[in-house]
C-alpha cells in the first residue's frame, strides 16, 4: 500500500499478513498499520493492496475502523478501474521507483583496532568528543600545531560537511610535575636576582651549581638531551671566563657587573636547577604554581586563534576539577581497582586486567612494562625510589599523589595531595561527557601510557568496557626529516612558524598530508602549500573577473554546448571523488588532489573559450567556485563571508575590500585601455610606456594586478601586496638573467664570426688530420678519407661560416 512519499514501495510486509491464517490477528495487524499511514491523498492501487483486498470476504467489522475505511476506498477504486476498462478510457501506466542505492558510510582509523572502522555514533547524529589539551608551561610549538590543526580540520568536516552534532571538550593541564618544577625554578631565580648578589657571589654560585650539572651531563645517555646539555655547558663556560678574569684582575665595578649579568643570563637553567635543589621545598604558596600556567594558557589561546583553530565547546582545567577528581578516585578504590599507599593512591593494573570484561593497555599492549615510558607518564617529581617503592607493581600508576614540600596540595580523604596526570582527563571527560564518548583524540605519543591508563581507570570507575568508541591519534611532526628538538636547534614555536608563513598556508600543508601519518615540516612542504594556494587563488580571481562582466538578468543564463556539458560532468565526478575521499578516513590529501583536477579542467575550459573569443559560462564557473570556496571554508582554510575565493585585505578588516574598491579599479582599467588604444593608433610610445608603468610599478604597490590580453578586456585582480612585490622582483631577476644570456650569446656569436672559414676545422685535430688549401678537411684523425655524406655536411657548415665571416668583415669596414 503506497502512501505519499513512499514512491510506490511496499509500505509494509504484506507477505507476513498473507501468512497469518487466523482472521482476528490478521485484521488487527492490518488495522494497526493503517492507523499510522495515509492511504487517501495521492493513493493508487498496488499489488499489495490487490492481494490483501482479495483476502477479505467483505468489509471488516466496525471495531477495525482504519481497515474498514481502506476497504471502502479500495473497493471504489476497483469499481472505477473496471468502468474505465469497459469504456476504453486511457489511464496512467504503472510506475515503479528506481533501484535503491546504498548510502555511503564514513570510515575512521580507530587506534583501538588499528584499522579503519565504520563510524557509528552512540546516539544518532550526536557526537561526544574529548581531546587532550596542552600542558601549559612553555610556548606552543609546531608539534602542538600538528595535533590541534589536524583535529580542528576533522572536527569541522564532521560538523559542517557530514552534519554531525559535535560536542567538543578539551582540557588544559595546569597541575603537572613539569609545571610545578618550572614555576618553582622561575620563582626562585627571580628571588635570587632581586637580592642583587655581588659579582663575586654570582661567580661562586655558578661554580657551585656547575658541579651537579656536570655530573648530570656525564650520566645522560639520550643523545638529544646530552647535546643540549653540552651546548649549555659551552655557553656557561664561555660566560665564566670573562668574569673570572675580571675578578682576578680587580676590574672596575661596572665591568664586573656587566660580566656578572651576562653569566646569570647564560647560566639561568643551571642556576634554576641548583636553587630548586636547595630551596624548592620552601616554596609552598599555591598561587606561585598558578601564575605560570595561566600566562602560557593565554599564549596558547592566542596561537590557536592565529591559526584559525576553533575554540572547544567546553574547556576544563585540572585546577578547577580537583573535587571531581577526588570523587572519581574514591569510586575506583570502592570498586576494588585502587589502593592507598603512604598517602598516595595507585591503580591496581593486575586486579583490573584480571577482570572478565577488562583489559589493560588496549591501545599498545606490547608496551606494557616499558619503564622509560611509565616513568615519563608519572613525571619527574614522582619517580624517586621512595615513590616507586609504594607500588605493588612497577606498572601500577598514580591516581592521587601525596604532596611533598614545595608542591601544591589539596585536601583529600588520603591527606594533602594533588592529582596524577592520567586521572585528570578521565574525571573531567566523565563530568562533561558521561560514562562513554564517541571520539577521544590526542597525539600519537600519548597512546601509552597516558591513553591506555585513561582507558583503564575510566572503565574501572564506570565498570564498562567502552569508555571510548573511537580513538584518533594524529601523526608525528618532523622538521626537515629530523625529530624536533632544542638540542638540534630546530625547535619551532607557532609564533616562529607564523612569522614565515600564513595560517592558511600552514593549514594547506596539513591538509595535503594524512592526519594520522608523520608530517615533515620543511621548505619543500611549505613551498607545495604556497603553490597550491596560488593555484587556487588565480582560479578564483579569474572567475571573479568573468562574473564582473556586465550582463542583464537573463543574459547570465547562457546556452550549454558540449564544452559546458563536459565540464559539468567533470564537476560532478570530482565532487563524488572528493566525497569518497572524505568518507575514507577524512582523506584531505586525496580530496585536495581531486580539487586540483577540477580547477585544472576549469582553467582549460576558460582558456578554450577565450581562445575562441567566446565568453565562458558564468553560472557554471560560479557554481564550481562556490563549491570550492565552501569546501575550503569547511576545512578552515578560508575565513570571512566572501562567497568566492580567499578574502582580500589585512586581517581584521571588517569591510569587504573587493566590492568596495573594484568599481573604481574597473573605471581606471577601462580608462587606461582607452588611452592605450589611442596611443597605439597614434603611435605615442611615451603614453604606452606610462600605461605599462601604471600596470607594472604603481598598482602592484597597492595590491592590484592588471593583466592585458590581446583582443580581450583587461583583467583586474586584487592580490596580496607582498605577493605582487615578490612577483615583481622575480620578473626583474628573469629579465636580468635573460639580459646576461643574450649578452653571452652575442659575445659567443661575435667570437664565432671572427673565425675565418679556412681556420674553423684546423683546430679540431682530434677529428681531422689532413686539409686542402682552403682549410677544408679531407681525412679523419685516423688518416681515412672522409666519406661523401660527411663531406656534404661539413661543406654546409663551411659555407655558413663564410657568410658569418663576411658579415664580420663588412661590419668592421662600416665601423659598427
Amino acid at each position: 500500500m503506497a502512501a505519499p512519499g513512499d514512491q510506490g514501495e511496499l509500505a509494509f510486509d504484506y507477505g507476513f499478513l498473507l501468512r497469518v491464517m487466523e482472521e482476528t490477528p490478521w485484521l488487527g495487524a492490518l488495522n494497526e498499520y493503517l492507523s499510522r499511514r495515509s492511504y487517501l491523498a495521492g493513493f493508487s492501487l498496488t499489488q499489495a493492496d490487490v492481494e490483501v483486498f482479495s483476502r477479505l470476504r467483505g468489509p471488516p467489522p466496525c471495531q477495525y475502523p482504519h481497515a474498514l475505511r481502506w476497504y471502502r476506498h479500495v473497493a471504489t477504486l476497483r469499481q472505477e478501474l473496471q468502468a474505465t476498462v469497459e469504456t476504453g478510457k486511457r489511464v496512467q501506466p504503472p510506475w515503479s521507483p528506481p533501484p535503491r542505492t546504498e548510502v555511503p558510510k564514513l570510515y575512521l582509523y580507530n587506534s583501538l583496532t588499528r584499522t579503519k572502522e565504520e563510524f557509528i555514533p552512540q546516539n544518532g547524529r550526536k557526537v561526544l568528543w574529548y581531546c587532550c589539551g596542552p600542558t601549559v608551561y612553555d610556548a606552543s610549538h609546531m608539534g602542538h600545531a600538528r595535533s590541534y590543526i589536524s583535529f580542528d580540520i576533522l572536527r569541522r568536516i564532521l560538523k559542517n560537511y557530514f552534519k554531525y552534532d559535535v560536542l567538543y571538550c578539551m582540557n588544559i593541564t595546569d597541575i603537572d610535575d613539569k609545571i610545578i618544577k618550572r614555576a618553582r625554578q622561575n620563582y626562585l631565580l627571580e628571588q635570587y636576582k632581586e637580592k642583587k648578589p655581588s659579582p663575586t657571589q654570582i661567580l661562586q654560585d655558578v661554580l657551585t651549581a656547575r658541579k651537579p650539572f656536570l655530573a648530570k651531563l656525564a650520566e645522560t645517555t639520550d643523545p638529544d638531551k646530552k647535546q643540549m646539555l653540552e651546548r649549555l655547558h659551552v655557553a656557561v663556560s664561555t660566560a665564566l671566563e670573562p668574569l673570572q678574569g675580571a675578578v682576578q684582575g680587580d676590574a672596575e665595578g661596572a665591568v664586573l657587573e656587566g660580566h656578572a649579568q651576562l653569566l646569570v643570563e647564560e647560566s639561568k637553567d643551571l642556576l634554576s636547577d641548583w636553587l630548586d635543589s636547595q630551596f624548592g621545598s620552601q616554596v609552598t604558596e599555591n598561587s606561585i604554581f598558578s601564575t605560570l600556567p595561566k600566562y602560557w594558557e593565554g599564549e596558547y589561546h592566542k596561537d590557536m586563534a592565529a591559526l584559525n583553530v576553533l575554540p572547544p565547546d567546553v574547556l576544563t582545567r585540572v585546577s578547577e576539577y580537583v573535587p571531581e577528581i577526588v570523587d572519581f578516585v574514591k569510586k575506583i578504590v570502592e570498586n576494588g581497582y585502587g589502593y592507598v599507599s603512604n598517602g598516595s593512591v595507585y591503580f591496581d593494573t593486575a586486579k583490573f586486567d584480571a577482570g572478565d570484561k577488562h583489559s589493560y593497555a588496549k591501545l599498545v599492549p606490547e608496551a606494557v612494562g616499558d619503564q622509560k615510558a611509565l616513568h615519563e607518564g608519572e613525571g619527574d617529581l614522582s619517580i624517586s625510589a621512595d615513590r616507586l617503592s609504594e607500588k605493588r607493581s612497577p606498572i601500577d600508576f598514580a591516581l592521587w599523589k601525596a604532596s611533598k614540600p614545595g608542591e601544591p596540595s589539596w585536601d583529600s580523604p588520603w591527606g594533602k595531595g594533588r592529582p596524577g596526570w592520567h586521572i585528570e582527563c578521565s574525571a573531567m571527560a566523565g563530568s562533561i561527557l558521561g560514562e562513554s564518548m564517541d571520539i577521544h583524540g590526542g597525539g600519537f605519543d600519548l597512546r601509552f601510557p597516558h591513553h591506555d591508563n585513561e582507558l583503564a581507570q575510566s572503565e574501572a570507575h564506570f565498570e564498562n568496557d567502552h569508555w571510548v568508541r573511537y580513538f584518533l591519534h594524529t601523526g608525528h611532526l618532523t622538521i626537515a626529516g629530523c625529530k624536533m628538538s632544542k638540542s638540534l636547534k630546530n625547535f619551532i614555536t607557532i609564533k616562529d612558524a607564523l612569522a614565515k608563513h600564513t595560517a592558511r598556508q600552514l593549514r594547506l600543508a596539513f591538509l595535503m598530508h594524512s592526519w594520522k601519518d608523520t608530517l615533515d615540516y620543511s621548505s619543500n612542504t611549505m613551498e607545495s602549500a604556497i603553490q597550491y594556494e596560488k593555484f587556487l587563488n588565480e582560479f578564483f580571481l579569474n572567475v571573479k573577473d568573468i562574473l564582473r562582466a556586465p550582463t542583464d538578468i537573463t543574459g547570465q543564463f547562457e546556452r550549454w554546448e558540449e564544452a559546458e556539458m563536459e565540464l559539468n560532468r567533470s564537476f560532478y565526478n570530482q565532487k563524488a571523488a572528493v566525497h569518497a575521499a572524505l568518507r575514507d578516513n577524512i582523506d584531505t590529501r586525496t580530496a585536495l588532489e581531486e580539487l586540483r583536477v577540477l580547477v585544472s579542467q576549469s582553467n582549460a575550459y576558460i582558456a578554450g573559450r577565450k581562445n575562441a573569443k567566446l565568453a565562458p559560462n558564468r553560472m557554471l564557473l560560479q557554481s564550481i567556485a562556490l563549491y570550492l570556496t565552501d569546501l575550503l571554508k569547511t576545512f578552515g582554510a578560508i575565513e570571512g563571508a566572501e562567497p568566492i575565493g580567499f578574502p582580500v585585505g589585512t586581517n581584521g578588516q571588517n569591510v569587504d575590500l573587493e566590492s568596495t574598491v573594484m568599481p573604481y579599479l574597473k573605471v581606471l582599467s577601462d580608462f587606461r585601455e582607452g588611452v592605450r588604444k589611442i596611443a597605439r593608433e597614434q603611435k605615442v610610445t611615451e603614453v604606452l610606456s606610462l600605461c605599462d608603468m601604471v600596470r607594472d610599478e604603481t598598482l602592484p604597490e597597492l595590491g592590484v594586478r592588471l593583466e592585458d590580453h590581446e583582443g580581450l578586456p583587461t583583467v583586474v585582480k586584487l592580490v596580496d601586496r607582498e605577493t605582487l612585490l615578490k612577483e615583481k622582483e622575480e620578473k626583474k631577476k628573469v629579465r636580468a638573467d635573460s639580459s646576461y644570456i643574450c649578452q653571452d650569446r652575442s659575445m659567443a656569436k661575435l667570437a664565432k664570426m671572427k673565425i675565418p672559414p679556412s681556420e674553423m676545422f684546423r683546430s679540431e685535430t682530434d677529428k681531422y688530420s689532413t686539409f686542402d688549401e682552403t682549410g677544408f678537411p679531407t681525412h679523419d684523425a685516423d688518416g681515412k678519407e672522409i666519406s661523401k655524406g660527411q663531406t656534404k655536411k661539413l661543406r654546409k657548415l663551411y659555407e655558413a661560416q663564410e657568410k658569418l665571416y663576411k658579415e664580420y668583415l663588412d661590419s668592421m669596414q662600416n665601423g659598427s
